[in-house]
């Protein structure tokens, strides 16, 4: 492995790519055309402030990957030592460099959106963000349940932020349409953002029991490692359960207003792997068994996610 490539690695450059499509798709696909569809909304991010923004995540995520393999190193020893870059590849003195080069850049890439925005709360919440990916490496992800949540609201704020980019502050003002916009736009962010909070919940639990040896020797208390994997397993199959029969409740409203692709794709696409990830954890055993449905149910969240295409279509 070269240079450049573990580069690549340590700051997860697939999984940066999948934040800047989820954040793409909901600009393009959902704000956008909700903004067209009604009649007298105005739309706050200009598409150069958008990319803005999307640089300001993809920054500050490369930083919280490069901290949390920073201090992870000992348990990736045990967990993975295939595919350790820190201290391999890269000094662990570079690797800190490079979370706060990446941070700062990414906290004053977002004060010049906010600024652009007159949002505040856009800066102060990343920088919130930043401290959170810092403590979570350091404390809570040897902790029960707390740090799944961290990670998992983190991954539900990719979509979030973008409807904090647009909501108004002086309500008083608006407009019927614009209320009627950002309403849309809101339920839109709740309902993408809570489809990513539980399938990221779900695979963080499955996550550690995939690494329960390396957690157990650091004296980590993580789920399975203090309630054991019959407890964890039931834990995951009942936010599937929740996950499932939400997605299923929107299968039935799209049908309900003539989005019939949209409703096929949600059965054949969310609905049929998220069932074959409950079948696949019933009979998982082994790490590798384990890391199988890790990567299933990130298949789900992506064929999620890409489900937004449709409001393109649609509206």
């Amino acid at each position: 492995m070269n240079l450049p490539v573990a580069f690549l690695k340590l700051i997860r450059f697939p999984n940066l790519l999948f934040i800047a499509a989820t954040q793409v798709l909901f600009y393009y696909c959902v704000i956008i055309p909700f903004s067209e569809a009604i009649p007298g909304a105005l739309m706050r991010m200009e598409p150069a402030v958008f990319w803005t923004l999307v640089g300001a995540s993809v920054l500050i995520a490369a930083g919280g990957y490069i901290i949390n393999d920073y201090f992870d190193l000992n348990i990736d020893r045990v967990n993975r030592p295939e595919k350790m870059v820190v201290e391999k590849m890269i000094k662990r003195r570079w690797a800190i460099v490079w979370h706060l080069v990446f941070s700062f850049a990414g906290l004053l890439i977002s004060f010049y959106v906010g600024y652009r925005l007159g949002n505040p709360f856009i800066v102060l919440l990343n920088l919130a963000v930043v401290v959170l990916l810092w403590v979570y490496s350091t404390t809570f992800k040897k902790q029960l349940l707390i740090g799944n949540i961290i990670i998992s609201l983190l991954t539900a704020w990719v979509v979030l932020i973008l409807y904090t980019c647009e909501m108004r502050f002086d309500v008083s003002r608006l407009s019927p349409s614009q209320v009627e916009y950002l309403s849309s736009v809101f339920k839109a962010s709740v309902l993408y953002g809570g489809f990513a909070f539980i399938i990221s919940l779900v695979r963080e639990v499955v996550k550690d029991i995939e690494d329960m040896e390396g957690d157990a020797r650091y004296h980590c208390r993580t789920m399975p490692i203090v309630w054991g994997i019959p407890v964890s397993r039931a834990f995951a199959y009942t936010w599937m359960i929740v996950l499932g029969g939400a997605v299923l409740i929107l299968a039935v409203y799209t049908i309900q207003i003539n989005w019939w692709w949209m409703a096929v794709y949600l059965f054949a696409a969310v609905l049929l792997p998220l069932f074959q990830v409950y079948r696949k954890l019933g009979k998982s055993t082994s790490p590798m068994d384990f890391a199988m449905v890790s990567r299933l149910l990130k298949w789900v969240m992506l064929t999620g996610i890409l489900s937004m295409i449709f409001y393109k279509i649609y509206l």
